[in-house]
């Protein structure tokens, strides 16, 4: 009797062991959000929750037949500075008059630098920064539209050759009837929530990196919003002179005025019937962002009369100039089929002007 009851008292304490450890175990993982036993999944490094907000991770998102979220990733390491993560929706139904529909959503998370080659890069910095992105808030070196975002991190994450390392956010959905795709809402909840989710997935990252500042990174403030919405019927395009067209070009152009800050200024033109861009033009003054420059902007003006340092290609135009002591940046993307400079120097003159700075293209005023 004395021996079953020993060997139940050592039952017991082991198993008290065993639920000690677990507990202690799930003490330090729900201090970092990951409590093991609320059935939760993590993405994107754990960076992510399930029905944490957004409504591409709720449970709602899998309401439909078939339907199922998958991910993939590969965290950065100090020896691999690159990263990326893909969050993927799939579900399939069939509509009222017996069609099959097919929904696909898909969030991707990228860590690296900044593309090497210029005129990629110019293209990366132009599809983030340009359009209907608006700065983060709080001071954040980035952007978003609500669909795409940017985050320059800091410079203690840089590549070996200097150049900045940024996490970047890209969404996609669709909806296939047949014979014909229609774009669809990622469910990101808007630029409020893409600030936060681009955050807290850049915090993951660099720890993954180990290049990590001392404080995260967090958005506390409000995301601005757009100054105004596209524009179709117009002869100035983004109230800027210089920008001018005739009645009769217009009629198949719109345009964007996009931020308009001390720090980042953009400007889209664009064909009416979705025949593409017809130039965009951007300023950037922010530190970390003009960061996203160096090494592509020359070393002498881009021609006679330019202030700065800059490089006038078929695809692209991006000059470089002092302004109170910190650079300012213009870019403009368009076809070279399309001669664009006389608009990049009005836009350039023009936001040079409206941060107090002297004009960079030749024929400029400061007044």
């Amino acid at each position: 009797m004395k021996q079953l009851l020993g060997g139940a008292r050592r039952r017991a304490v082991s198993i008290g062991g065993a639920v000690a450890v677990l507990v202690a175990a799930g003490v330090g993982t729900w201090a970092t959000d990951t409590w093991p036993f609320d059935g939760k999944d993590t993405y994107c490094w754990g960076a992510w929750k399930e029905d944490s907000g957004p409504d591409f991770l709720s449970g709602d998102a899998l309401d439909e037949d078939n339907a199922r979220r998958t991910a993939k990733e590969t965290a950065p390491t100090p020896a691999r500075q690159r990263g990326r993560c893909t969050v993927a929706l799939h579900s399939e139904r069939v509509s009222g008059d017996g069609e099959k529909v097919v929904e696909e959503t898909e969030i991707t998370v990228t860590y690296g630098p900044a593309p090497e080659d210029a005129a990629e890069r110019m293209e990366w910095i132009g599809g983030y920064l340009g359009d209907r992105a608006m700065p983060l808030p709080d001071g954040l070196p980035g952007a978003t539209d609500g669909r795409h975002a940017l985050l320059v991190l800091p410079k203690g994450c840089d590549a070996r050759d200097g150049r900045p390392t940024a996490v970047t956010l890209d969404s996609m959905a669709r909806s296939e009837y047949g014979d014909s795709t229609l774009p669809g809402d990622a469910g990101l909840g808007g630029s409020q929530s893409v600030a936060r989710l681009l955050v807290a997935v850049a915090n993951r990252a660099m720890e993954k990196a180990g290049c990590a500042p001392a404080k995260p990174l967090e958005v506390v403030s409000p995301m601005a919003t757009l100054p105004e919405d596209d524009e179709d019927f117009f002869t100035r395009a983004c109230r800027i002179r210089g920008l001018e067209f005739g009645k009769e070009a217009a009629h198949d152009l719109e345009y964007q005025v996009g931020a308009v800050t001390r720090d980042l200024q953009s400007c889209s033109v664009r064909t009416q019937r979705g025949e593409g861009r017809y130039f965009d033009a951007l300023m950037v003054a922010q530190p970390r962002l003009s960061a996203l420059f160096d090494g592509a902007t020359g070393s002498k003006a881009p021609a006679r009369g330019w202030r700065g340092t800059g490089v006038f290609a078929d695809d692209y135009k991006v000059v470089r100039a002092d302004c109170a002591g910190r650079p300012l940046t213009v870019l403009m993307l368009a076809p070279s089929l399309r001669e664009t400079t006389p608009y990049f120097a009005a836009f350039a003159n023009a936001v040079a002007r409206r941060v107090g700075c002297a004009p960079v293209a030749p024929g400029g005023s400061s007044r």
